[in-house]
C-alpha cells in the first residue's frame, strides 16, 4: 500500500500551556506530509490505493466548499494519477476557506456545487452507479478509518519508547466521525487506558455521533465493541453558532496555540483546542493529548496554478457566504 507522508508524526509537550496538575501534549499529525498534512493522508493512503488497485481512474467525494478533505483528496489523487471530483456545500466565508477552495481547483479537482447534503449524497450515489470510486465525507469509511487505528498503534510505540506518558485523554474535533472511531478502537487494540473526547463542530451532532459509533461497530471484533464504544464521549458545548463560525473560546485557543507554534482553524481545531485547554485548567486528568488534525503545510505552492479569488465561479462564491 502506498503511504503518504512521514511517520511516526512527532509528539511534544506544550509546557507554556500546562499546569502543575495537568500536562498538555500534542500529536503533530499536522506535519504528516510536507505538501499537505493533517489527519487526511492516513485515511486516503488506503482509500486511493484501493481505488487504483481496482482499476479506477477517477474518484468522487464530498465536503464543504473549503474542505480540507477535498483538497487532500485532490493533492494525493493527483500524486497517484487519479482525477478527482467533489460535490461541495455551503460554508461561512473566510480567507482560509477561499484559499482552500482555490487550492483544490489548482490541483485539478472538479468542484460541483450542491444546495444541500441530500443533493450531495444523491450525486455521490449516482457517481458510484456510473462507475466512479466514491469516497465519503472526510474519508470516513471503514477502510479509511483503519488508517487511524494504525495511528494509535504508532502512538502506543511512542508511549513505550518514553516519548510521552500514556495520555489520560485525547481531545480532537468530531467531523465525519472516522478519526474519533479509529482512535477509540485503536486504543483498545493497543492496550492503552486513554479515553477520547470528541468536540462537535457541526450539526446534527447526534447523527455524526451515530456515524462514529457505527464505524466502531463495523470494524471492531465482538469482544472489542463495548470497550471501544465506551472509550469516546462527544461534547457539543464548543459548537457555538455552528459549522465554520468562530467563538470567543476558539479565538482564545487559536492565540494560545500560536504561542506554541501551532496553527489552528476556527472550523475544527480551534474549538477542539479550546476544549483541551479547559481540561488542563480543570485538572482532573494528569496528561491531556491534543490530536492535531489540520495540515500546517504552506498553501502557497498549491495555489500556483489556482484561479484568483475573483475568478472563482459564481456558484462556488455563493457557497462561501459571509
Amino acid at each position: 500500500m502506498l503511504a503518504f507522508g512521514s511517520y511516526p508524526t512527532p509528539v511534544a509537550c506544550l509546557e507554556p500551556l500546562s499546569t502543575a496538575k495537568t500536562t498538555l501534549w500534542v500529536k503533530r499529525d499536522d506535519l504528516s506530509d510536507p505538501v499537505y498534512g493533517g489527519s487526511k493522508p492516513r485515511k486516503l493512503a488506503r482509500l486511493l490505493a484501493d481505488a487504483t488497485s481496482r482499476g479506477f481512474s477517477r474518484v468522487v467525494t464530498v465536503g464543504a466548499v473549503g474542505s480540507h478533505h477535498v483538497l487532500a483528496t485532490g493533492v494525493f489523487g493527483k500524486r497517484m494519477g487519479l482525477s478527482v471530483a467533489a460535490v461541495v456545500l455551503r460554508q461561512p466565508q473566510s480567507r482560509h476557506v477561499l484559499e482552500t477552495a482555490r487550492a483544490s481547483l489548482g490541483q485539478g479537482v472538479e468542484l460541483v456545487p450542491a444546495a444541500s447534503y441530500g443533493e450531495a449524497a444523491r450525486y455521490l450515489a449516482q457517481s458510484r452507479a456510473n462507475g466512479l470510486y466514491a469516497i465519503p465525507a472526510g474519508g470516513s469509511s471503514p477502510l479509511g478509518t483503519l488508517g487511524v487505528v494504525a495511528a494509535v498503534l504508532e502512538l502506543a510505540e511512542q508511549v513505550r519508547a518514553g516519548l510521552l506518558p500514556e495520555p489520560d485523554l485525547i481531545v480532537l474535533p468530531l467531523g465525519s466521525g472516522g478519526t474519533a472511531a479509529g482512535l477509540s478502537l485503536g486504543l483498545v487494540r493497543a492496550g492503552l487506558r486513554t479515553r477520547v473526547l470528541a468536540i462537535a463542530i457541526a450539526e446534527p451532532v447526534e447523527v455524526l455521533t451515530c456515524k462514529a459509533q457505527a464505524l466502531v461497530e463495523e470494524l471492531a471484533e465482538p469482544a472489542e465493541r463495548a470497550a471501544a464504544r465506551a472509550r469516546f464521549t462527544v461534547e457539543r458545548r464548543y459548537l457555538g453558532q455552528g459549522y465554520g463560525f468562530p467563538t470567543s473560546a476558539s479565538d482564545h485557543a487559536t492565540s494560545e496555540a500560536q504561542r506554541c507554534g501551532l496553527s489552528l482553524d476556527h472550523t475544527y481545531t480551534g474549538k477542539a483546542f479550546a476544549a483541551a485547554l479547559d481540561r488542563v485548567q480543570l485538572g482532573s486528568e494528569r496528561h491531556v493529548l491534543f490530536w492535531h488534525t489540520l495540515s500546517s503545510a504552506d498553501l502557497a505552492p498549491l495555489l500556483l496554478d489556482a484561479p484568483r479569488e475573483h475568478e472563482l465561479p459564481s456558484a462556488l462564491r455563493r457557497l462561501a457566504y459571509g
